[in-house]
């Protein structure tokens, strides 16, 4: 079974998809965490992040896989594992502009359907209803508002060690949803027949148990 989960930076997908992952026993991809990586990669290996081609030949390079670590999703790259190294803000920004390349999303999605169809997969990211699993069972487009997700950004980036503004985290979230929403290639859209949910006042846990229910009623063996 696949569950795609869609939405913008800070709606609070990435945490509803690991509780729901870990409550169900599937697999959690996390597709933000793979354009990370590469560019991550990418940017210590001395690449110029224009360059299309070169990006797209390290993405083809890296072999992904995750796992459940001590209650965290852990990507590996070509066995290694990535932590908080892709989770700062300059990777953050380096992840949207590799994002719009065409030869680095094709090479992504593809490795992405790859690993979801290895078992039952929750996948997050921006395109998975849309793009990667347009067929997927159930699918879900999170929202929160700006405010919310920009506070969301910032408490996690301390987490991480980095000292930041809310008024820079909410700006350059409102220019990334433009950039996402804008952009020829894959566009940040909720597919037609996904279900909505804004987080902005609704808590993980409710969440959580409505998408349960809601999967119960479409594969009682889940």
């Amino acid at each position: 079974m696949i569950v795609a989960i869609d939405g913008p930076a800070g709606a609070g997908k990435s945490t509803i998809a690991r509780a729901l992952a870990e409550r169900l026993g599937f697999q959690l991809v996390d597709t933000g965490a793979m354009y990370r990586a590469v560019a991550f990669e990418s940017s210590a290996s001395g690449v110029d992040l224009a360059d299309a081609e070169a990006v797209a030949e390290i993405a083809r390079s890296l072999r992904f896989e995750f796992k459940f670590e001590d209650g965290e999703n852990v990507i590996y790259c070509n066995g290694r594992a990535l932590h908080q190294e892709i989770r700062s803000a300059e990777v953050s920004r380096n992840a949207s502009v590799i994002s719009a390349h065409p030869q680095v999303r094709e090479e992504l999605v593809s490795q992405q359907r790859q690993v979801g169809r290895e078992r039952s997969s929750v996948l997050e990211g921006r395109d998975i209803g849309t793009v990667v699993f347009p067929d997927a069972e159930l699918k879900v487009f999170i929202t929160a508002s700006p405010e919310v997700r920009a506070h969301r950004r910032v408490e996690q980036m301390r987490q991480a060690g980095e000292v930041v503004d809310v008024a820079q985290v909410l700006s350059e979230i409102v220019a990334r949803d433009r950039r996402d929403s804008e952009r020829k290639i894959a566009p940040l859209k909720k597919a037609e027949d996904a279900l909505g949910i804004d987080s902005t006042e609704a808590s993980v846990d409710a969440i959580v148990n409505a998408l349960c229910e809601r999967i119960a009623e479409l594969r009682p063996d889940a």
